[in-house]
């Protein structure tokens, strides 16, 4: 997880009294944890918030024995003044309505692929433990989160209207039917995402796993394939998928290509 998160704001997900109860997100760092957690400060609307960063392993190990569950992490860095700014990764989340199969989730997921590639970037893939699948390109910094949340929506629109029974904008669950969302608001300043290999708040303990490419022709694959039994199995076999996701960031194309 360290090479993934390292340098980004997180918000924790936590469960005091066990996934069976209410959970929240912890977004401030609360005054009792020790020195050596790294903070930062970053700005929000009328003032700054102090938020955790996972800078070390003893981190999360810490965070888990503090109730946190999942830590979900900003698409930018700190490594300077202006970087928090700049998102320096593109997510599409793919999240399928009740009754939709993982077999259309895997073939939306190979699609959005396809025109990213044919835009030139280099797109990766996570199972999230959860229902879906996350599509992650890295970014050169240098654009805002305004102008790549912009360039990820004209492709979700594409999308869209290529497969509108299938594919869907509409942001009211009660109103997208048995479609798929594809969900590009994550691409927001102070917005998070589940960090690659986030353990998830459900049962059996799944793990949001990334994925080699051509895993998602996998008739096989799940979103919640991978728990916290056998992650460690799948990593001996196939080590991180993400490994030197950083060295294929691309700039913001110019434009989007259907």
């Amino acid at each position: 997880m360290l090479p993934h998160v390292r340098g980004r704001p997180i918000a924790m997900e936590s469960y005091p009294s066990g996934i069976e109860g209410e959970g929240f997100y912890m977004k401030s760092v609360p005054r009792h944890f020790p020195e050596w957690i790294n903070r930062v400060e970053v700005a929000k609307r009328g003032g700054s918030n102090v938020e955790v960063t996972i800078e070390n392993a003893a981190t999360p190990v810490y965070l888990a024995g503090q109730n946190v569950i999942t830590p979900h992490i900003w698409l930018s860095r700190i490594d300077a003044p202006n970087d928090i700014y700049e998102p320096d990764r593109l997510i599409v989340d793919l999240d399928p309505s009740p009754g939709v199969g993982f077999a259309a989730i895997r073939a939306a997921a190979r699609e959005a692929g396809r025109r990213l590639r044919d835009a030139g970037l280099v797109p990766f893939a996570m199972v999230t433990g959860s229902r879906g699948v996350h599509v992650v390109c890295p970014l050169r910094r240098g654009h805002g989160f305004q102008e790549v949340h912009g360039w990820a929506r004209a492709l979700a629109e594409a999308m869209v209207a290529d497969d509108g029974k299938r594919l869907t904008l509409e942001w009211r669950r009660e109103n997208r039917g048995r479609r798929i969302y594809l969900d590009v608001n994550r691409i927001a300043y102070a917005q998070h995402a589940v960090a690659p290999y986030g353990v998830r708040a459900r049962p059996r303990a799944p793990v949001a796993m990334p994925i080699h490419w051509e895993e998602l022709d996998d008739s096989r694959l799940r979103p919640d394939r991978w728990t916290v039994r056998n992650a460690s199995d799948r990593l001996e076999a196939e080590g991180d998928a993400w490994k030197g996701i950083g060295r294929r960031a691309r700039g913001l194309p110019a434009t989007t290509l259907g």
